[in-house]
């Protein structure tokens, strides 16, 4: 089964309408529903639905395979469901999102949500409490770090473009999502560095946007790096970062999101760093470390990241500053 569309008349999440209404629409309200569901359904990020749509299937596949309804479903069914998810090693994490997948599927087609129930609520608790909820982070790419990755950069146009997007992501904090989408017209110039102009975002749902400052900097230099693929690569519209084949020539389609973060990884392996502790978030985690690090004001580094909450950076800045007069300095 296809994860469900709203349908026209069907109930957006928000909305304080009754799950069912009383009656069908008039026939001239089609194509304004029909519109309607389209807006409805980008209420979730692309990166949220496609989650979402995989989760719904393995759902439905579950059902399927247990003579069970999933649309809409029991309490007692997604109860089961969530059970056999932790019994087979998935992390709350997963549990947690599969449980907001089966509610948005719900909700969409105007039933009420089976995941509110107590029950369901109990068993979510409970697992939560058995196997933990502490997510496995990766390792940030600090400024140390990224020196050490841009001593493994071959002599070529892979490699320049290679340090453009270390350095970019790093200076910038970008997601990995945000590197992959970044675009020529995008980029504008200042006499101390480079404006990166960010649309949608995770934490910038509606798009309004966002303006980060690269300053050239004086050791790393990424606006340099950034420059001198741009020179190399001809690259004048556009995706800023984008694929090349054999021969070093430049391919029009951009890199995707996991390219990027193997690119990463493949530079952490090469200065002999656990590759598997690096990801495309290295590159963000490891400015907001660096620069937590350094002194920098806590509110300055969320100029750059655009965390809306303090508490976000909280973490960061614990791990930033874990020995720093710490309370054994006197006798250890």
């Amino acid at each position: 089964m296809a994860y469900p569309t709203p349908k026209p008349g069907g109930r957006p999440p928000s909305s304080k309408l009754p799950a069912r209404a009383s009656a069908a629409p008039p026939p001239a309200l089609t194509d304004v529903l029909t519109s309607a569901a389209g807006y409805a359904a980008d209420e979730k990020s692309a990166a949220t639905r496609r989650p979402y749509r995989s989760d719904w299937a393995h759902f439905t596949r579950w059902c399927d395979g247990m003579g069970a309804t999933a649309l809409p479903s029991l309490s007692q069914t997604v109860a089961g469901y969530l059970a056999h998810l932790a019994d087979s090693g998935r992390k709350a994490s997963t549990i947690g999102r599969r449980m907001a997948a089966i509610a948005y599927a719900h909700r969409l087609k105007g039933f009420d949500t089976p995941t509110a129930s107590e029950a369901v609520h109990a068993v979510a608790r409970g697992i939560r409490r058995r196997i933990g909820v502490a997510s496995a982070q990766k390792a940030p790419a600090t400024a140390r770090a990224i020196g050490a990755m841009l001593e493994h950069l071959p002599d070529s146009l892979i490699g320049r473009r290679d340090r453009a997007i270390l350095l970019i992501g790093f200076a910038a904090a970008l997601r990995r999502s945000e590197l992959a989408a970044l675009q020529v017209s995008d980029i504008e110039t200042h006499p101390d560095g480079v404006l990166l102009h960010i649309g949608k975002s995770k934490t910038d749902q509606e798009g309004a946007g966002a303006q980060i400052p690269i300053p050239r900097g004086r050791r790393l230099k990424p606006v340099e790096a950034l420059e001198a693929w741009l020179a190399a690569s001809k690259i004048s519209e556009g995706p800023v970062f984008v694929s090349i084949g054999k021969g070093g020539r430049v391919k029009p389609d951009r890199l995707s999101s996991s390219a990027i973060a193997e690119i990463v990884k493949r530079y952490a392996a090469a200065a002999g760093f656990d590759p598997k502790q690096f990801a495309g978030h290295s590159l963000r985690a490891g400015f907001v470390t660096s620069a937590l690090e350094d002194g920098a004001d806590m509110f300055k580094v969320m100029d750059v990241t655009r965390h809306r909450r303090v508490e976000t950076l909280k973490g960061y800045d614990r791990r930033a500053k874990a020995f720093r007069n710490h309370a054994g300095d006197g006798f250890l």
